[in-house]
């Protein structure tokens, strides 16, 4: 697989976390629940950052980034906060797996790029209530 495919398929699973983080924020309240609310502002923040470099590195490399979906299947129900925490975990996972995934598919400043973002989502699974992994994206090293 060319570097420039993995890239294209990062960027679109950034589209979904996007969509989906979106949703959870508005399902969060600043006032009822202060915490989760900033900490889903903060990732929907991260994964905007990340679209967006992701998108330079796209544009770097010569390609025409993918576009987001018209719509995206979200979770369901959202109505307690643990619903919203639990859903928003699901989301880092899968950016986390997203991202071990383009660090092999990647070389270079490509990879180094790669690293960090998966470093970033694997940090940001902890506050979502999630585990700390010995290889954070590789759910079959969890154990070991």
């Amino acid at each position: 697989m060319s570097p420039v495919t993995a890239l294209q398929r990062a960027l679109a699973a950034e589209h979904a976390a996007l969509h989906v983080y979106g949703t959870l924020g508005a399902r969060t309240s600043a006032s009822a629940t202060p915490t989760l609310f900033t900490d889903v502002t903060a990732a929907y923040t991260s994964h905007r950052a990340r679209r967006d470099q992701l998108t330079a590195l796209l544009r770097d490399h010569g390609a025409e980034p993918v576009a987001a979906e018209a719509a995206y299947e979200l979770p369901s129900p959202l109505d307690t906060p643990a619903q919203v925490t639990g859903a928003a975990l699901d989301v880092e996972q899968s950016c986390t797996a997203t991202y071990a995934w383009l660090v092999g598919q990647t070389s270079g400043a490509d990879r180094r790029w790669a690293v960090t973002a998966l470093t970033d989502t694997a940090v940001r699974e902890l506050t979502f209530r999630g585990s700390p992994e010995i290889f954070p994206g590789r759910g079959e090293h969890t154990d070991r």
